[in-house]
């Protein structure tokens, strides 16, 4: 096994037995993102398997050291006790290591609420962070826009889709390079009397906040305007959050495989397919989520990015992509600094007592 405490600064963790295409297309992608972005990462898993995937590939010259437990974490495990009971287990492994300052940032394609709740008990919250959102990447006819939280919480308080909005408005501003991202409400309506009590009240409490906390707020926004797209980031809870997300996802599947039923019908729709291919790549490969890599975890002191659980090895390298640009971006910083002004923004409205 690789000595751990030779680390360079550029080094990325990766839980390299997990995701449904563990351990082949995990440790390919970081093969490539290695050659592709010159960095190091550290597999962590067994050690056996994982020398016997990396004996496949021309590593030469790669900087992948193995960090090995016997330990993995199944995706059909509650995540809670899963992590509770396997100490060792590669995911959270991958997030010690970042803890410990060994590596920049940590990847996992595996039980994503074990990932979840791994880094919550490995690098735990932000200080005044209530809870940490997963933040999901929707392609648009032009920029990207963050739909945050798409899973985490499914309960939400005003309070907490507030640092939503924060902690998503920094993501698009450092990753996307977005100036002064515009933040939405995802609601039944634009109006701010649209939405259940808790969009409503969150509407009031962006709209009276987001100056001093210098968020670009434009109000409420309906779902069929997250792909135009109408805003940069989409605050919403989890649960509301989650549904987007998978019914964004299916949508997708089922157009493609439409359009394969229609293209294959006859020699005609076969040739016209022919000519549309082109563009039809370029369409698909802005729709596909391997091209976004993972989902960022916000508000833990780290980055800690969740692939999707069928990742390919491309989906692998951009998520370690992901992970060494939310670290040298500084995000978690920003989101640190930016919590810190709302509870000083909080205290200095708060009136003092007679």
């Amino acid at each position: 096994m690789s000595d751990i405490t030779t680390n360079t600064p550029t080094r990325l963790a990766l839980d390299a037995m997990g995701g449904d295409k563990a351990p082949g297309e995990i440790v390919l992608g970081a093969i490539q993102a290695a050659r592709e972005y010159g960095i190091g990462v550290y597999l962590v898993g067994q050690e056996e398997v994982l020398k016997s995937e990396l004996a496949k590939h021309d590593t030469t010259g790669l900087d992948l050291p193995i960090v090995h437990t016997d330990e993995a974490i199944d995706m059909d495990e509650h995540p809670a006790t899963a992590v509770r009971r396997k100490k060792n287990a590669s995911m959270t492994l991958a997030l010690q290591l970042v803890r410990d300052g060994k590596a920049i940032g940590a990847v996992s394609a595996g039980n994503s609420g074990a990932m979840m709740a791994a880094a919550l008990f490995t690098l735990k919250r932000i200080p005044g962070v209530e809870r940490p959102a997963l933040g999901g990447v929707f392609p648009t006819k032009s920029t990207p826009c963050l739909v945050i939280d798409v899973g985490a919480n499914t309960d939400c308080k005003p309070e907490y889709l507030q640092q939503f909005a924060l902690m998503g408005s920094v993501y698009m501003e450092r990753i996307f390079h977005t100036k002064k991202p515009r933040v939405a409400l995802l609601a039944n309506g634009e109006e701010e009397s649209k939405g259940n009590q808790q969009v409503v009240e969150t509407h009031q409490l962006l709209k009276r906040n987001a100056e001093r906390l210098g968020l670009n707020f434009i109000g409420n926004i309906e779902g069929r305007e997250i792909l135009h797209p109408a805003a940069d980031v989409v605050v919403c809870d989890g649960f509301v959050g989650n549904v987007v997300l998978k019914l964004s996802e299916g949508i997708g599947e089922t157009l493609f495989s439409m359009l394969r039923e229609e293209f294959t019908s006859s020699l005609i729709s076969k040739l016209a397919a022919a000519v549309l291919r082109p563009g039809m790549r370029k369409i698909y490969k802005k729709l596909d989520y391997a091209e976004y890599g993972g989902v960022p975890l916000l508000g833990v002191n780290g980055a800690a990015i969740i692939a999707h659980g069928r990742s390919n090895a491309r989906a692998i390298k951009n998520a370690l992509r992901v992970a060494k640009e939310t670290a040298e971006t500084g995000v978690t910083q920003a989101i640190t600094e930016g919590v810190a002004h709302l509870a000083e923004s909080r205290a200095d409205s708060t009136p003092s007592a007679l």
